[in-house]
């Protein structure tokens, strides 16, 4: 067995370079994991070319999913599975109540130590998500985003029939339309300032938001204070409000638009990562969802492309001119 294998490796912003690298160490607690397929979240554009990881060189990806192939136990080598990449430390106050996603100090793959754009990768046993080998790995491999579209979703409590307004139409929000869908939602509406992505989404059967509709609930999955203002002139009075858009920077409303919270008394949630503990597992709703196909995460990948051509990915990704959903490398 070889000692080295193939990564994307980030040595500075900017600075990813496909390259031959060690294969990780395999401790007691570890299994070892063939990488088949990792996603480039839109987080891993901000941290390959804008802001880094937490330090150089990092391995990024924390979108993954492969096969075992060493399980110091003997239990899983063969196995399919997926990855939630958070790990938790165990000890902060977060931790002793088992709210691992809210962890204070943890530890995380792809940006915190090395993830997914390489052949092999030890992770924590606990960390492990097992899948039937029915599942399409490249599918999979987008588990983490279904998971944080779940949670987003699961936040609003969608009753039977009732209509959803969508800030975001890239591959989280066309994922939280499924879960939308899937909880009873019997409308959904999308808006984005990617006008291509809007016409994917109508292919999907989504409707484009137009400002003279009001909806029960409402996801804003952008971070951007515009498109924040324009979801709470769109939610009906006693409306819910779940916030999930990561921002870039400051975050500002209008005294018109604050006032729509106040005199429409909104409810307004906030939503973190993905819920992986006993009583709350979103990862489980995306094992059933998926081997029971009941949630498509095909139709959010626009690309495939082998890890080597990593950067002509990011390059893509970045041209608005090139339509993309999710982009998944293929490890080989």
């Amino acid at each position: 067995m070889s000692n080295t294998m193939m990564a994307a490796n980030l040595h500075g912003i900017g600075n990813l370079r496909y390259e031959e690298v060690p294969v990780p160490e395999c401790r007691d607690d570890e299994v070892m994991l063939d990488v088949k397929y990792c996603g480039i979240c839109g987080s891993d554009i901000g941290r390959v070319l804008k802001r880094g990881t937490y330090h150089f060189p990092t391995i990024p990806g924390h979108e993954f999913a492969g096969v075992i192939s060493y399980d110091p136990k003997g239990e899983w080598t063969g196995k399919h599975a997926t990855v939630f990449p958070l790990i938790p430390c165990r000890s902060c106050d977060m931790c002793e109540k088992g709210l691992y996603e809210l962890c204070r100090h943890y530890d995380y793959y792809g940006s915190r130590r090395d993830g997914g754009f390489a052949q092999k990768l030890a992770v924590k046993r606990w960390n492990v998500v097992l899948l039937d080998d029915s599942v399409p790995l490249e599918q999979a491999a987008l588990s983490e985003p279904m998971a944080v579209s779940h949670h987003a979703i699961s936040r609003l409590s969608i009753q039977k029939g009732e209509t959803i307004l969508i800030s975001g139409a890239g591959p989280i929000g066309l994922l939280a339309a499924q879960w939308a869908v899937i909880a009873g939602a019997s409308k959904v509406y999308l808006f984005d300032i990617d006008k291509k992505k809007i016409e994917y989404a109508k292919t999907l059967g989504y409707s484009e938001y137009t400002d003279d509709v009001q909806t029960d609930v409402v996801l804003e999955g952008t971070g951007n204070g515009q498109a924040l203002a324009r979801c709470l002139r769109g939610v009906k009075p006693f409306g819910r409000v779940v916030l999930m858009g990561n921002p870039g920077g400051a975050v500002d409303l209008a005294q018109a638009d604050y006032w729509q919270i106040l005199r429409k008394e909104l409810t307004v949630y906030g939503t973190w990562n993905s819920a992986y503990r006993e009583a709350s597992n979103d990862w489980a709703a995306v094992v059933e969802a998926l081997q029971s196909k009941t949630i498509h995460p095909e139709l959010v990948i626009s690309q495939i492309m082998p890890l080597r051509e990593v950067n002509k990915a990011f390059s893509m990704l970045t041209d608005p001119d090139v339509f993309t959903n999710r982009i998944v490398l293929k490890i080989d």
